[in-house]
């Protein structure tokens, strides 16, 4: 698929994912969850990309759903069509979940509705400082819960704050998002880009083995009902990782006083 709405650039093992409606703050139309499916379906295959960086072009980081293409389309193709709209775009939020790449969000602007989810559903938020977010769906006369961020956000922040968020649809601003521990930065909005590689940065020091069943296990603890349970995949996955040549490699790096050199192996 040849990408409209999405701008991508590949720096190494990270790529860099920017949507790309700036004149719709970036809002989901059909075409712009299309390419997103699509990207996410290639990343499932790639072994080479480890980190993916997700930011928004213009002033917003996502405003949602686009309403002006969407606005009738739930009336006028009747349950079973609407039903598949929907799950057209709530899998995007499983998908990133699932992947084995880490997301860094980068939120600047309005991530409301499908935009609050994208941010959600990231490994890691950075918010620049104009970053405004909220569970838009109440407002319009929908559930507040849609998309999976009933299920993310009471796991990122509590039940409580989610209640708040989910059942009001009001505005959350970047520093209480610091405070709840949602964004792990908040930084000038010129100033994402250069916080977000010192991320990457960081992320592409870790083993590629080591990193991916991180993620794996974080995502998996979330659903599993006992200590044991989740400790036992973590027995699993470190036996798994001190049997790779990199954990050789990185002992070795450490007691030499160098920086490791990881070759997936």
């Amino acid at each position: 698929m040849d990408y409209e709405t999405l701008a991508l650039r590949r720096e190494g093992a990270a790529l860099w994912c920017t949507l790309s409606r700036p004149d719709a703050l970036n809002a989901l139309n059909g075409r712009l969850v299309d390419e997103l499916r699509d990207l996410l379906a290639r990343l499932a295959t790639d072994r080479e990309t480890r980190v993916v960086v997700l930011r928004g072009a213009g002033r917003a980081f996502c405003a949602g759903l686009d309403l002006k293409e969407a606005g009738t389309s739930v009336s006028d193709g009747g349950i079973s069509e609407a039903l598949r709209g929907q799950r057209h775009i709530s899998e995007i939020a499983i998908r990133m979940r699932r992947l084995p790449q880490v997301f860094v969000a980068c939120v600047h602007g309005a991530a409301c509705g499908g935009g609050f989810m994208l941010a959600l559903a990231s490994d890691i938020r950075l918010a620049g400082t104009s970053a405004r977010m909220n569970a838009a769906f109440i407002k319009l006369g929908l559930s507040g819960c849609d998309v999976g961020v009933s299920y993310l956000l009471p796991r990122l922040v509590g039940a409580s704050v989610a209640s708040e968020l989910i059942l009001t649809g009001r505005f959350l601003d970047a520093e209480r998002a610091r405070a709840l521990g949602l964004v792990a930065a908040v930084v000038p909005d010129e100033r994402l880009e250069e916080e977000a590689r010192g991320w990457v940065a960081d992320l592409l020091r870790t083993t590629p083995l080591g990193l991916r069943l991180s993620k794996e296990a974080l995502s998996a603890s979330l659903d599993m009902g006992s200590l044991e349970a989740v400790v036992a995949m973590e027995d699993r996955n470190q036996i798994l990782c001190a049997q790779s040549r990199d954990f050789r490699e990185g002992v070795r790096a450490f007691l030499e006083k160098r920086e490791p050199r990881f070759e997936d192996r």
